[in-house]
């Protein structure tokens, strides 16, 4: 039933000393978790994957993780052992695939060489910074409390403790101009990493930076300027010698690329654990309760977590699996488009957005042109 599909686990730790303006993540701070301690957290997500193993067993679900992700959140507000714990836990829960990439992300202020090495020995094999800018200014907009000097010591100290390092930039701020940005791109140059992920800044409802932006505080983020910054940042990470894989994504390897998010991208199967976290399992997608006390209250009772479910239909399977496989380098079969979708492709030839060599060998492969209008490339394609 499961055929070739590999099966992943995403753990979602919700809580942040503060909430950074432009997130809209099922994240608390502190005085927020009222009903719920952070110190309980490794036992309240035991028990969920407890319950995880025993329904995959009731069918038969024997697959090892293949990759697992520890996400935010900021999930090194954790003591070291509470994430070693978790990771044990879901090892001697499912298994590990040989080689499974164990991912944690980490802000470079939550983090020490002490932390960092205690992480690699308790099975983690990679870890994500959350650099996002290198300028001040850009870091105080987003809200971030980072300091960036920090960045270099941290990359350095997670490389000697043998940790594969990937780190994310964020573009396209208010106010931030092409030379901050050249600033950032600099930064990631000097530290010689073989992954980064950059994503354009979107401006989420309800959001505080979303709020600023309504009162005219901030101005509005320039799609131009952003599509510029894309073209800047996929130049400079060629540049360094990483390649796209994905559209927010570079990598120096297929070695070095994010296994864990190409499960995403490819569909593939994984379990969230955790308030709020996300699961898909064959057709079937649930997601559990956002506040940490009635998440912790049901898996502690032995109950699902789970706050509602769906199965895609047809039409959105196929909108989905067009707009993640375009994402990536190896692009989409062009036989699994529907006929009239098959008659946009040359005319996308012609326009320059898909790569003309790759449908000749019966792939939709976005150019750099086609990247920076994914959207309207896939739309015309569903």
């Amino acid at each position: 039933m499961t055929g070739d599909r590999t099966l992943s686990a995403y753990v979602h730790v919700p809580y942040c000393r503060v909430r950074c303006g432009y997130c809209d993540f099922n994240t608390y701070t502190a005085t927020e978790l009222r009903g719920a301690k952070q110190a309980d957290f490794v036992d309240h997500v035991g028990a969920e994957i407890e319950l995880a193993r025993s329904e995959l067993t009731a069918h038969s679900d024997t697959r090892q993780l293949s990759t697992v992700f520890f996400g935010g959140g900021t999930p090194t507000l954790l003591p070291v052992t509470d994430l070693v714990t978790t990771v044990s836990n879901l090892q001697s829960a499912f298994g590990f695939a040989e080689g499974a990439e164990v991912t944690v992300e980490a802000n470079p202020d939550s983090v020490d060489a002490h932390y960092l090495r205690a992480l690699a020995d308790g099975g983690i094999t990679r870890v994500s910074f959350g650099v996002q800018s290198a300028v001040p200014s850009v870091l105080a907009v987003l809200d971030r409390t980072h300091n960036p000097d920090r960045v270099p010591e941290v990359v350095q100290a997670a490389r000697e403790a043998g940790l594969a390092v990937s780190v994310d930039l964020i573009y396209g701020s208010p106010g931030e101009s092409l030379d901050d940005w050249r600033a950032s791109l600099e930064l990631v140059a000097s530290l010689g990493v073989d992954h980064v992920s950059a994503y354009s800044l979107i401006v989420e409802d309800g959001t505080a930076l979303e709020r600023k932006i309504r009162r005219g505080e901030l101005p509005e983020p320039d799609e131009n300027l952003q599509a510029q910054m894309y073209e800047l940042a996929d130049a400079s990470f060629e540049a360094m010698g990483l390649s796209w894989y994905e559209l927010s994504n570079w990598s120096r390897s297929e070695r070095t690329r994010s296994r864990h998010n190409l499960a995403y991208w490819r569909n593939q199967d994984w379990w969230g654990f955790g308030a709020g976290a996300h699961s898909h399992l064959g057709a079937r997608r649930w997601w559990n309760v956002k506040h940490p006390a009635a998440y912790a209250q049901r898996v502690m009772a032995g109950e699902s977590p789970a706050a509602d479910g769906e199965e895609p239909t047809v039409d959105e399977t196929y909108l989905e699996d067009v707009l993640l496989g375009t994402r990536l380098i190896e692009g989409f079969p062009i036989s699994r488009l529907r006929p009239d979708a098959r008659a946009e492709v040359a005319q996308l030839i012609a326009d320059g957005l898909v790569n003309g060599k790759a449908a000749l060998d019966g792939r939709i492969v976005l150019t750099l042109p086609g990247r920076l209008v994914a959207d309207a490339v896939v739309r015309r394609l569903t």
